[in-house]
């Protein structure tokens, strides 16, 4: 491969040295954060943009492959967040800080953490450049820069979740920890609405989980009686696989939930207590409002603009990538896993341990000079839904929509030692092996449980 020369395109954004050193002394083991005013130019065997689950995972293994300064991580966040640990936050079971880690600490030792968020990328000149100018040359590229949450897409959710209290989201950092005191806050009963937003989304259960826990906290506070849950989705099911689609039908018919297919949150009126649907399909276009006590978020999602715009998205803005290999479909020194690749599966952290450890596969071939062969992606991923405090159904499945199952029960149950799973078990996995890259999903536990019968 050709050497490639890291260079400066613009002015930096002065950062406080000294202040950044102490932080990362605090931590203990950490990434190099890039001093761009004292730096060396220098070529980077790979470039990984993205400090999320899927970007540490892989920047993991990077860092051992080839060592120390080969390997770059784009991220401009501070803080790596376990995302799939906010529904329990936003149901009072774990607390914010049980989701939160140091981005000095998840981006693995031995890789270069340059401070700064991706801006454009050129496959032609091998090169990414960054909000502050800087021109990042690489050999090879990731791409795991995840979805946008788009809450702008619906008039006044962003007004309503900064000002009404009966207003909560569980996707975002900022609006996470409004969810329990929303529940709080829920005193003398009403109308609560749990809204689905339009596909791609981040674990497309997540928006379901937490109105089962919000019933279940009525329940145990004896305030269920006399309110209305509503689960308002854009999509025309309850959930993708009919296995686990009709469990939840069993337990919204036992809970008294009401669902509305096909509606599609667009306005909210905090001043009034209002929030509006359009009916999904309809022409014209049919409108229903209704009023709130309790206002559950989920928004549009996409993947992020300068990525839709580079020559690497397919025409929906994801990485075009080949779905079996995770490798770019023109650009072979380009690859791409988590939510903003184009593999046309459920976007969860499940799915990203599964595809890590085929991409470590693909581009083991790459750096031979060979094709992709042997591991393939079957789409796995995982939904593990909860349906109250101390139950949990744990959907596992693949491409095509069928359950795709770890242990040898019946996982279309609500069963406790799945929500054990959920709360205690995969928290451990994702600290201490999924960001480290060293988890790839419990394909070998699969084999040993259902003793290698087509599992």
């Amino acid at each position: 491969m050709t050497s490639l020369v890291m260079r400066r395109a613009g002015p930096i954004v002065a950062r406080t040295q000294q202040q950044s050193t102490q932080q990362i002394l605090a931590v203990g083991a950490a990434p190099t954060l890039h001093n761009f005013n004292s730096r060396r130019d220098k070529s980077y065997k790979c470039v990984v943009l993205g400090g999320g689950a899927g970007g540490c995972a892989m920047a993991s293994k990077m860092a051992r492959k080839f060592g120390a300064g080969k390997v770059a991580v784009v991220e401009p966040q501070d803080t790596h967040y376990y995302q799939p640990m906010w529904t329990l936050v936003g149901s009072g079971h774990k607390t914010f800080a049980d989701s939160s880690l140091p981005m000095a600490k998840a981006i693995p030792k031995g890789a270069e953490w340059i401070k700064d968020s991706a801006a454009t990328i050129d496959p032609e000149k091998n090169m990414v450049t960054t909000a502050n100018g800087l021109e990042l040359n690489y050999d090879m590229l990731i791409v795991a820069v995840g979805l946008n949450l788009n809450y702008n897409k619906i008039e006044g959710a962003t007004e309503a979740l900064k000002n009404d209290p009966r207003v909560c989201s569980n996707f975002s950092a900022q609006f996470v920890n409004k969810t329990y005191k929303a529940f709080e806050g829920f005193e003398k009963g009403g109308t609560a609405i749990f809204s689905m937003p339009p596909l791609p989304i981040k674990c497309p259960g997540a928006p379901q989980k937490i109105m089962y826990l919000f019933d279940d906290y009525l329940r145990q506070s004896g305030k269920r009686e006399g309110s209305n849950i509503l689960y308002n989705t854009n999509l025309p099911v309850i959930f993708g696989v009919k296995k686990y689609a009709d469990a939840l039908h069993e337990v919204v018919a036992e809970r008294d939930i009401t669902l509305n297919f096909q509606h599609n949150l667009i306005s909210v009126d905090h001043t009034k207590g209002e929030a509006t649907f359009t009916r999904v399909g309809e022409d014209p276009a049919i409108n229903i409002t209704m009023n709130y006590d309790l206002l559950h978020i989920s928004p549009p999602m996409s993947a992020p603009d300068f990525l839709k715009s580079s020559p690497l998205a397919n025409e929906a803005g994801f990485v075009d990538v080949n779905k079996d290999y995770l490798q770019h479909n023109k650009y072979e020194n380009v690859f791409s896993l988590g939510d903003c690749s184009s593999a046309p599966t459920s976007k969860t952290a499940a799915a990203v341990a599964a595809e890590a450890g085929v991409l470590d596969q693909t581009i083991q071939s790459f750096l031979k000079g060979e094709k992709p062969k042997n591991t393939q992606y079957d789409g796995y991923t995982s939904c593990p839904l909860i349906t109250k405090g101390g139950k949990t159904i744990l959907a596992e499945f693949d491409y095509n929509a069928q359950p795709l199952e770890t242990f040898p029960v019946d996982q279309g149950k609500e069963r406790r030692s799945m929500w054990h799973m959920k709360k205690d078990v995969m928290p451990f996995i994702y600290w201490n092996m999924l960001i480290k890259g060293r988890w790839h999903g419990p394909q070998k536990m699969r084999k040993i449980f259902h003793l290698g019968m087509g599992k």
